[in-house]
């Protein structure tokens, strides 16, 4: 079996590790809070993040970077999007040239709004294998063994191959693709838009709302993929449509959480403090800029946006949009 690393001990990290142990590889888990890594070795679980998933036997916490870089035959990066180029960067100098790097992140880079694969190839070198995994995804479902189903993008399908292997199997689905652009884009950008449906349902806006907004979400995520040269049918897939429902819909999403509370009228701090890490709030801004650049139409990500950096309130938010023109539903 494949010898995997898993970078990044948060949830989703963790989620992934139980994964691929499960599957039989031995795997190892890697994070940068020493003393979290030593309680779940102890505890063989990660009490803060999936408190009732436990670690399968194969499933071994490393302390060590260096350690956990030698032993394994490729790795699994799982951090936030906003921190993966520092991640490249510590990893760059202990990596082999044979090992291959899958990207668990979904988002875009701060400032530069690059996707993953792009930071991975600037970073690491454009001969490297790189993969993306992306789809509906909840950690904690993961960890418990409920059924799942991924995409696994690449350019280079062999590796693609070797990542959806070490995954798949007893309910776990590993689909592939080579539309690496396409899986990436569809989980960058869908965290933007389950903010801006839990701000409407939020405002009690109701169900009609959130199916529209669900529904002219994904038109403004294949009309912003297009120009990036993803094709149609990855935004209708698992990594498109599927996180988009997922993320927009169920309460164990931070972005959809995070809407929720700043349509009930908390700030965006008091939500971010309350929630930890979400995605969608650092996504926003860079999502916007990448359409402008495009010359993309994306009201409901501007709207965010503007929500997100205290430019407008949620109440008007949503106005501003139920007063938009009328025009051709398809354009």
């Amino acid at each position: 079996m494949t010898r995997i690393t898993v970078i990044g001990a948060g949830a989703f990290g963790t989620a992934l590790a139980i994964r691929l142990a499960r599957r039989g590889g031995a795997t190892l888990l890697w994070g940068r809070d020493t003393e979290a890594l030593a309680a779940m070795g102890r505890q063989r679980l990660n009490a803060r993040y999936l408190p009732d998933c436990h670690f399968p036997a194969s499933l071994q916490v490393q302390t060590d970077l260096a350690a956990a870089v030698d032993s394994a035959d490729h790795l699994v990066i799982a951090t936030p999007s906003y921190v993966l180029g520092d991640m490249l960067n510590l990893l760059k100098p202990l990596l082999r040239a044979d090992q291959g790097i899958a990207c668990a992140c979904k988002g875009l880079e701060p400032d530069s709004g690059r996707l993953p694969h792009q930071v991975m190839a600037a970073t690491l070198g454009e001969a490297r294998s790189f993969a993306v995994i992306s789809g509906p995804t909840f950690a904690r479902e993961i960890g418990l063994g409920l059924p799942t189903a991924v995409t696994v993008g690449a350019l280079d399908a062999g590796f693609a191959e070797v990542v959806a292997e070490a995954l798949h199997g007893d309910g776990f689905r590993a689909y592939t693709s080579d539309d690496i652009v396409g899986v990436e884009i569809g989980g960058a950008t869908k965290n933007v838009l389950a903010i801006g449906v839990g701000i409407a349902d939020g405002l009690g806006l109701g169900a009609n709302t959130r199916a529209a907004l669900i529904t002219r979400g994904l038109s403004e995520l294949m009309r912003l993929a297009e120009p990036l040269g993803a094709r149609p049918e990855t935004l209708m897939g698992l990594s498109g449509l599927g996180d988009l429902v997922l993320t927009c819909t169920d309460d164990q999403s931070r972005n959809r959480r995070l809407g929720l509370m700043l349509g009930r009228g908390r700030s965006v701090s008091e939500a971010a403090a309350e929630i930890g890490t979400v995605e969608g709030v650092r996504a926003a801004p860079e999502v916007l800029k990448l359409a402008k650049r495009h010359r993309i139409e994306t009201p409901l990500v501007e709207q965010v946006a503007r929500v997100l950096a205290g430019q407008i309130s949620p109440v008007e938010a949503a106005r501003e949009l139920a007063q938009r023109p009328v025009k051709p539903e398809i354009t």
